[in-house]
């Protein structure tokens, strides 16, 4: 399986920790979106899309973000969250994530791939100025000469 596009967005704003989202084209035919590369205390990486784990209200049933102390339906008092397995950050091996990745790499070799290559991109992009990015996204590494159909990506 190959990356034949790699766009890059850059982000400018409070959270001086997330750079950039990517978007991911495999083989021409699927895409992962909402890849984001992060500064990190080692430096830049890559972290695949995820979802903020949730918990459900012994009360009510309305599933509350993990580690929250009230029900944002019903105001009850939620009792400690105890992670069931233990899952690391990739920045902090000692926090526990409060995110689950959607999609991510099986093997190691395959996520150095993706890391090389987003990464790669996300440099180039930098070159060419936020300004320019922000006018028109395009894609930074691409083996095709085709034009991305969905140019609607939200961030």
């Amino acid at each position: 399986m190959e990356i034949s596009e790699v766009r890059i967005f850059l982000k400018e704003g409070q959270d001086r920790k997330l750079k950039a989202y990517a978007t991911l084209t495999f083989d021409k035919v699927f895409v992962v979106r909402n890849v984001k590369v992060i500064e990190g205390t080692k430096g830049l990486f890559v972290a695949m899309p995820s979802r903020r784990l949730k918990e459900s209200c012994p009360k009510c049933n309305f599933k509350n973000a993990v580690r929250s102390k009230y029900c944002n339906q019903c105001g009850t008092q939620l009792p400690q969250y105890i992670e069931p397995k233990p899952a690391v950050s990739s920045d902090n091996p000692q926090r526990q994530s409060e995110h689950r990745d959607i999609a991510h790499p099986i093997t190691t070799d395959f996520r150095e791939y993706i890391q090389k290559k987003v990464l790669a991109a996300y440099e180039e992009e930098k070159k060419t100025g936020p300004s320019q990015a922000q006018a028109a996204p395009k894609a930074s590494v691409s083996s095709h000469s085709g034009h991305y159909e969905d140019d609607d990506i939200e961030l």
